[in-house]
């Protein structure tokens, strides 16, 4: 391998610990802190003219925005993973009861049956 393709591979991490790249979630999530942080802060600053608290304030909405869109975005995941085994499942089972008596797409035939009168 050259030292370009070493240089990708080892993507951004964060801190030192997350690798951006590879976790699902955290880049968007990354993004979406830094824009809740800088929103939370101007608009602490702009209402109180209080640098320190509003670098406090901005630091929070960077933590409570990135961990609320990160846990959003896994959640969202997750019920897709669920949904597509759901599918994939009824693919499988479509697959071998076609063409059966089981098959749960045929419709049974009408029966004649009286009811109690």
């Amino acid at each position: 391998m050259s030292g370009e393709e070493e240089e990708s591979d080892k993507g951004f991490r964060l801190l030192g610990i997350l690798d951006v790249q590879k976790t699902p979630c955290s880049r968007e999530a990354v993004l979406h802190g830094a824009g809740g942080s800088v929103a939370a802060g101007l608009l602490h600053f702009l209402a109180t003219s209080r640098v320190k608290r509003s670098f406090d304030v901005g630091f929070a909405g960077f933590m409570i925005t990135t961990f609320g869109s990160w846990l959003y975005c896994r959640m969202s995941n997750a019920k897709l993973r669920v949904q597509q085994r759901i599918i994939q499942d009824g693919i499988k089972n479509k697959v071998v009861y076609e063409g059966t008596v089981l098959d749960p797409t045929k419709k049974p035939a009408a029966e004649t049956t009286s009811g109690p009168s």
